[in-house]
């Protein structure tokens, strides 16, 4: 993948299509302003504030605007909670709607057809290609990403994280923790900054 989008980039640059410069620019951005950092953003909101979670909850695009998030294909978001008992996983069965404005680029995996019809068929078992080992009792939904509708999962937050600050928590926010396919770090793997 890395080799193909690397000789379609130069093409286009040996073609004058586009500049070097604003390539760099928006892959950057996408990368780190736009997202993930900015999903991120949302789910240490929800962790912190119990209002700003209802409000998400409740209205998933008007909470993420709150952020300075939102626009073009994340303009009908749905934010589903994991909790002890319910595991949210996100797939897009027809194509790849994804939410870049909140998420950034969407990996190549998501995009993958045997992502798309696996993921419904045997969640579990796709969870667990992730490392992502959840009890025989907890519930997997399964949730079908539109050009209509677009979901971000907030994970469980991590134990041990009491006291943290919303930048702290932000930094145990992964993308695929917002897609469903793993749970946010431990505070372990970024190192206890309270």
């Amino acid at each position: 993948m890395d080799a193909r989008v690397r000789a379609l980039e130069s093409i286009l640059v040996d073609k004058g299509y586009v500049q070097p410069a604003a390539l760099d620019e928006i892959v950057e951005a996408y990368q780190t302003r736009i997202g993930p950092r900015g999903g991120a953003r949302v789910v240490a909101r929800a962790w912190t504030d119990p209002a700003y979670a209802a409000h998400l909850a409740a209205d998933a695009t008007s909470a993420i605007a709150e952020l300075d998030l939102g626009g073009r294909q994340g303009e009908h978001m749905v934010a589903v909670f994991n909790d002890a008992g319910t595991h949210h996983l996100v797939v897009c069965t027809l194509c790849s709607c994804y939410p870049w404005a909140v998420l950034g680029i969407p990996p190549s995996w998501y995009k993958s057809s045997a992502y798309r019809a696996r993921a419904v068929l045997e969640p579990r078992a796709v969870l667990a290609e992730f490392g992502t080992a959840l009890p025989g009792d907890t519930r997997i939904r399964v949730w079908d990403s539109t050009a209509e509708i677009r979901y971000l999962v907030v994970p469980r937050r991590p134990a041990g994280t009491e006291g943290w600050s919303e930048d702290q928590l932000a930094d145990l926010v992964n993308r695929d923790s917002m897609i469903g396919v793993r749970p946010a770090d431990e505070p372990a793997a970024v190192g206890n900054r309270s």
